[in-house]
């Protein structure tokens, strides 16, 4: 019998590496399977081409592609509430109150949000492509608000902290609560910005075309950016659990095989 012992957490660290490494190999090979379904939705821009296409099909309806365009508004931009000059399509204003209050047990100050208020606003507005002189074909946005996706932009975001004086110190010594900062945040979807929607598209009329939410079930999607910056995004995110497979699979080989080359080495010098 070898008197070789190994540490308990060697052992713990071995199968660690192995457990992560069996992980990891899962959540690269789901993002591979969903790389390789995004790659099989067509691309579409807003011109001649899509228009042709719709045409083409049965009843002028594609049933789930991707578009990708500028944002342009049908009508009046919103105009930002902080930023001058700012316009866009989507608004979101959130502004929360962040108020300390005491706790005797623990003898300190604790933080809570209080009075938080929401605002969302939107207006109209249709994808265009950014290399046409003249804007005459355009993809129509329905319903976007209902799409899933991190679209929007922080364009403001301020915290204000509670001034101090001895009037609310006394009142702070009687209530046990006190201001601590007022947050305020605004994003927007910016017009001129780059934007990809995935769903279905149908020809109205003659030109206009409209992208909304499909019927299908597939997901109803609008991401900032253009397609390759998109796909760029996951195929990132695919390569990152691939290294950290052969990463922590590396590891936890290492490890074992220093544990085998030890108690081996262990009893080649006990026979001796």
């Amino acid at each position: 019998m070898s008197d070789f012992t190994v540490n308990p957490l060697v052992w713990v660290g071995i199968g660690s590496s192995f457990a992560f490494s069996g992980l990891f190999y899962r959540l690269y090979q789901d993002k591979k399977k969903e790389l390789e379904k995004i790659k099989e939705i067509p691309i579409f821009k807003p011109d001649r081409h899509l228009v042709s296409v719709l045409r083409t099909t049965p009843h002028k309806k594609l049933q789930y592609v991707a578009v990708e365009g500028m944002v342009q508004a049908d009508g009046e931009p919103i105009t930002s509430q902080y930023v001058p000059r700012c316009f866009g399509v989507i608004q979101k204003i959130a502004v929360e109150e962040h108020w300390k209050y005491w706790n005797s047990f623990t003898r300190t100050w604790n933080s809570r949000t209080m009075n938080k208020k929401e605002t969302n606003n939107s207006v109209p507005f249709s994808l265009v492509s950014p290399s046409a002189y003249i804007n005459d074909l355009y993809v129509k946005v329905q319903n976007p608000l209902e799409a899933s996706g991190d679209f929007l932009d922080r364009v403001y975001h301020k915290i204000k902290h509670a001034e101090t004086d001895l009037v609310n110190i006394v009142l702070q010594g009687v209530s046990g609560e006190k201001p601590g900062s007022l947050e305020e945040k605004e994003e927007m979807l910016k017009v001129g910005s780059t934007l990809t929607g995935f769903g279905e598209v149908v020809l109205e009329g003659g030109e206009v075309m409209r992208l909304q939410a499909p019927q299908d079930g597939r997901k109803y999607i609008l991401v900032p950016g253009d397609y390759r910056s998109f796909m760029d995004r996951h195929e990132s995110s695919a390569s990152m659990w691939k290294s950290l497979t052969a990463l922590t699979g590396i590891t936890g080989t290492t490890l074992l095989a220093a544990v085998i080359y030890n108690i081996v080495g262990d009893q080649d010098q006990k026979s001796k």
